[in-house]
């Protein structure tokens, strides 16, 4: 059953990458409330949902094989700013890139693989971890579709910002084909607890960039508001359910 649910969930994921495009509303500026209010519950996921699994999954990992130059109980933490720091240098990398071009010529290709370096990683892990994280009930993989759903319209809408030709041609696809692999090696390769541990630190860390990198430019003129509505209700749901 769980499997067939998971699978049902993928297919969720895939859709959204596919015909998140057709939104329209979501393109306007201001930034549209339910891109602000998806920002929120990506935030209440991390905060509410991840991080007390991590300091969980911290207790596991603080055994002798994992006491790594000394840093004790901190491994989940150090990775999810790992994860951070890396796929920030990323962004980082590609905004070097877009700021050197020159201004006459079209966009170079590199920015764009770039991005899709990062994001199809990032599909990967989550696909990976929907069906071999912590949701093994119903109700956790739904939290998990949930908030990843939303998420995934945030970030579709900011790469068709910035790569709108490039992204309706091959980063959709990619994409979707991204989450698909990660749920597919899933499947027939089964990490033991310290591995999901170190991979919900990494979601974590990537989670907090990627939702702060689409809710903090001025120019996206977010919604405060929306955005406080879409942590309140994500954090509710958490604690009804």
């Amino acid at each position: 059953m769980v499997y067939l649910i998971s699978l049902l969930c993928v297919i969720g994921f895939i859709l959204i990458h596919l015909f998140s495009r057709y939104v329209t509303f979501l393109q306007k500026v201001p930034r549209s409330k339910v891109l602000s209010v998806a920002g929120g519950v990506s935030i209440a996921y991390v905060f509410m949902y991840i991080l007390p699994k991590l300091n969980a999954y911290d207790e596991t990992l603080a055994e002798a094989e994992f006491q790594v130059l000394g840093i004790g109980q901190y491994h989940v933490y150090l990775v999810a700013m790992a994860g951070l720091t890396l796929f920030y240098g990323l962004e980082r990398t590609a905004r070097v890139h877009e700021a050197n071009r020159d201004r006459e010529e079209a966009e170079g290709p590199w920015i764009f693989r770039i991005h899709m370096l990062s994001y199809f990683s990032y599909n990967l892990l989550i696909g990976y971890l929907l069906l071999r994280g912590d949701n093994q009930t119903l109700t956790e993989m739904m939290l998990f579709f949930i908030a990843l759903s939303v998420h995934f319209v945030s970030n579709d809408h900011g790469l068709r910002q910035t790569h709108r030709k490039e992204y309706d041609r091959y980063g959709r696809y990619t994409l979707a084909a991204a989450v698909f692999l990660g749920w597919l090696l899933s499947l027939f390769a089964e990490l033991n607890e310290h591995g999901v541990a170190l991979l919900f630190s990494v979601l974590a860390g990537t989670m907090v960039l990627t939702v702060l990198k689409e809710e903090l430019p001025e120019e996206r003129e977010s919604d405060y508001r929306a955005f406080i509505a879409g942590v309140i209700l994500y954090t509710l749901l958490l604690y009804f359910v």
